[in-house]
């Protein structure tokens, strides 16, 4: 075999080595390099130790004792004064068979404190006043054939869940052990648990970048194969585009529409086409489209002066291969209004809810019994009366059959999710509780109430996985709650500090979940959506 390739070969089998792993066969080479020449020495018994030719019995002993005669192949400790048990404590003892702890109090014990020994065949840390385990105690020890861990008070957590798994893999004879904690789990059999029992993953969405602007809708849409963020500055007027930097992973400034008292940046995609609905509080409202051979937005449309005076939100949908869009006005002579896309431009389609003031519109499919197919409908939130839902008509491509969300006045906004195939919706109430109902086939009935003074949004997202509800309020912190499958209701864990928020916008960019939050009075948020394995 060629030199250099000989040395590739030893270069590449000494980078897998593990550093620990060096510095302790350094260690045992120095041993060795120290007493080179010099006359072998048998090791004396260590101080509070009993030796006999293979054993060793340590009691009361204060440390654990670095020099042990080389030919003991049995060590045991009784009523120790040290509480810790570092890694490598017995890379000098690699002949042991049977290592032995008893009635000790460890504090600590690491994941390398037993590395070295492959020819230890029992280990005992019975009656130790144990509450866990490091994951990797039993690394390496391959020739492990018994293991005692009884009489430990073991906290049956995700810290311990390497154990559960272990034990169903190992074919060392464990005695039988038992938890102590929690108490739902106290005096149950370890081996009797599974992986299931631990509910090990948890997720916080933490802070990751600031944006140095008032904001109030965010919206994330795909364009070109790429994902973009556009947000509605209201004080300088302009619908701000955001890209994602894959070198600096930081979102940057895209492009810019100018305009004046803007509330809502609507992207809607056409095929291959961008538009941007653009509502305005003064001087009317607008949509762009994204030219590419120009690289920039351009004016196509105005929108009905007359009909939309104070637009206060907007949605996008598509029924039977048609694009529509409605705004909400909240003016009291306005009407919200609903426009069709007819190949060219967008024309008003349908007037609904005149003067009555509509401060939100969401767009949901849900089925009326005893129909099983869900058609679409719209929910209007409006500062005068409860919501109303409309029902779309096939036949005369209309929204239609007016009902309303009894005892739910007030409501500022409502937006809908759906878990397991079942629709709820979200109701946000700037004054009184705040709602959560489920759609039973022909009405909504009430889930949950949250307490919501000053709240102006109430936003349900899916991550992944993950269903959670964002409550703002503009007179404390913003409550982010996760849904409880088994309750079948959402539990609070996480509070967010963001002034006067207006709205909460998932976004999914390279496998990475952000979530937007827009602020009327401070600075737009984002936050990344991290999961912890506690097991790990």
């Amino acid at each position: 075999m060629e030199p250099e390739k000989i040395k590739r070969m030893e270069s590449a089998s000494n980078a897998s080595i593990p550093l620990k792993r060096i510095a302790y066969f350094l260690c045992f080479l120095s041993v060795l390099l120290l007493t080179e020449g010099k006359k072998p020495t048998k090791p004396k018994c260590p101080a509070l130790c009993t030796c006999t030719k293979d054993n060793a019995l340590c009691e009361n002993a204060r440390s654990i004792p670095r020099s042990v005669p080389p030919d003991v192949i049995s060590l045991s400790f009784v009523r120790s004064g040290f509480t810790e048990i570092l890694e490598g404590s017995f890379i000098l003892t690699p002949s042991l068979q049977l290592l032995l702890f008893t009635s000790n109090s460890f504090d600590v014990i690491s994941d390398d404190a037993f590395i070295g020994l492959p020819h230890l065949e029992y280990l005992s840390l019975a009656n130790n006043n144990l509450q866990t385990l490091p994951k990797d105690i039993f690394k390496g020890l391959d020739s492990l054939t018994n293991v005692d861990l009884r009489g430990n008070s073991f906290n049956c957590d995700c810290k311990l869940k390497w154990l559960v798994e272990w034990l169903d893999t190992t074919n060392a004879t464990v005695e039988e052990i038992y938890c102590e904690n929690p108490p739902e789990y106290k005096k149950r059999k370890i081996r009797s648990l599974s992986s299931k029992d631990f509910d090990c993953i948890i997720t916080e969405f933490a802070a990751s970048q600031l944006l140095p602007y008032q904001s109030l809708s965010i919206d994330t849409f795909t364009y070109m194969n790429d994902e973009y963020v556009v947000i509605a500055q209201p004080f300088t007027g302009k619908c701000i585009f955001l890209e994602w930097d894959h070198v600096e992973k930081t979102f940057r400034n895209y492009d810019n529409i100018t305009g004046t008292s803007t509330v809502v940046c609507k992207p809607i995609v056409i095929e291959t086409q961008l538009y941007v609905i653009v509502a305005q509080l003064f001087g009317g409202s607008h949509i762009y489209k994204r030219d590419s051979f120009a690289n920039k937005f351009i004016k196509i449309q105005d929108i009905e002066i007359l009909k939309i005076r104070k637009p206060n939100d907007i949605e996008t949908f598509k029924i039977e291969n048609s694009w529509y869009f409605v705004v909400a006005d909240s003016s009291k002579a306005g009407f919200t209004t609903v426009y069709k896309w007819n190949g060219n431009g967008f024309y008003s389609h349908q007037s609904l809810h005149q003067w009555y003031r509509d401060t939100d519109v969401e767009y949901l499919e849900i089925a009326r019994m005893p129909q099983t197919v869900r058609t679409p409908h719209l929910i209007l939130s409006s500062s005068s009366q409860r919501p109303v839902i409309y029902q779309w008509n096939k036949s005369t491509k209309l929204f239609t059959n007016q009902t309303d969300i009894p005892n739910m006045e007030d409501v500022y906004a409502v937006k809908h999710f759906t878990v397991k195939g079942d629709v709820y919706i979200c109701l946000t109430r700037f004054i009184g509780d705040s709602k959560v109902m489920k759609w039973g086939g022909s009405s909504f009935v009430d889930v949950q109430r949250m307490p919501s003074r000053g709240s102006m949004v109430f936003q349900p997202l899916q991550i992944n996985n993950y269903q959670y509800a964002i409550l703002g309020s503009d007179y404390s912190f913003t409550q982010v709650y996760n849904w409880d499958a088994e309750k079948a209701k959402f539990v609070k864990f996480q509070e967010l500090n963001i002034q006067a928020p207006r709205s909460f916008t998932h976004v999914s960019i390279n496998k990475h979940n952000f979530l937007f939050a827009s602020s009327f009075k401070g600075r737009t948020q984002i936050y990344t959506h991290v999961i912890v394995d506690l097991s790990a």
